[in-house]
């Protein structure tokens, strides 16, 4: 029994995670696989009390891992990430996964529905990923192409997914993210941007008021996927053909089809 200048060990809430496999390279795939779980920054330290691998094993596992790009560092040394390498490894994954075709149809049907160009994206690093597109038929359009990048803070699918964050997460993308002017409606003020989100996760959509390119209005809906989503399905239009309005009133079309997206993906 632990007395008064004596604590007994912390215990274990849940069971350690065992990192499965035969040969070291498995394991190290299996200890990526913890680690893409996490939404937050981690420590050596967080590993060792959640996983069954000694410490000095972890640190040298850790090392293979930034030694090749995998993970980096964080600005205190102390804290890893995903490195460059990992995501652009997800990235083609998402962009070329044997999913694209029926995802393509789903936007396709979309497309016809709406009249309007529509797009599948997710967030990458701090930018938006365009992973598919579907042209309008119409004369006058925006053309982006699958593997496009746009802006987080002024893009209506960035928005939305900064709104699914806690706001420590936000605050650590958007510390090394320059809140870049591109029209005269770009939010570039943190404040004004954090009630922008606020009001993007009350109502369940985001709008891009012509924030990124003058000239273009953009709503976007998630696609719910999971507890912490990362897929957006958009509707891009002119101005002249589309209003503010008028894009909420294609909410209905744009969810039908976000919905078909996540049955692709159980």
């Amino acid at each position: 029994m632990a007395t008064n200048t004596e604590r007994a060990p912390a215990r274990r809430l849940v069971a350690p995670v065992k990192l499965e496999g035969e040969t070291p390279a498995l394991r190290l795939f299996s200890l990526l696989e913890v680690i893409s779980s996490k939404d937050e920054v981690f420590s050596l330290q967080d590993l060792v009390e959640e996983t069954d691998v000694p410490k000095p094993t972890l640190h040298r596992m850790l090392q293979q891992l930034e030694a090749a790009g995998i993970l980096q560092r964080d600005t205190d040394s102390r804290h890893y990430s995903t490195g460059v390498r990992l995501r652009r490894l997800a990235e083609k994954i998402l962009l070329n996964d044997t999913l694209h075709a029926a995802r393509h149809q789903v936007l396709r049907q979309l497309v016809d529905r709406v009249g309007e160009s529509c797009n599948l994206t997710a967030l990458s690093g701090s930018e938006v990923l365009y992973l598919d597109r579907v042209e309008t038929n119409a004369p006058l359009r925006f053309y982006l192409h699958p593997g496009s990048r746009v802006p987080v803070h002024c893009s209506a699918s960035g928005k939305l997914l900064l709104a699914q964050m806690t706001p420590s997460q936000r605050r650590r993308l958007l510390a090394r993210t320059p809140l870049e002017r591109h029209t005269v409606n770009t939010l570039t003020d943190p404040a004004a941007l954090e009630a922008e989100i606020a009001e993007v996760r009350e109502q369940g959509f985001a709008l891009d008021r012509e924030e990124f390119l003058p000239g273009l209005i953009c709503v976007a809906v998630l696609v719910p996927t999971s507890d912490k989503p990362n897929l957006c399905v958009a509707l891009q239009a002119p101005v002249m053909r589309l209003d503010a309005e008028k894009a909420q009133s294609l909410l209905p079309d744009l969810r039908e089809a976000a919905n078909a997206l996540a049955e692709l993906e159980t």
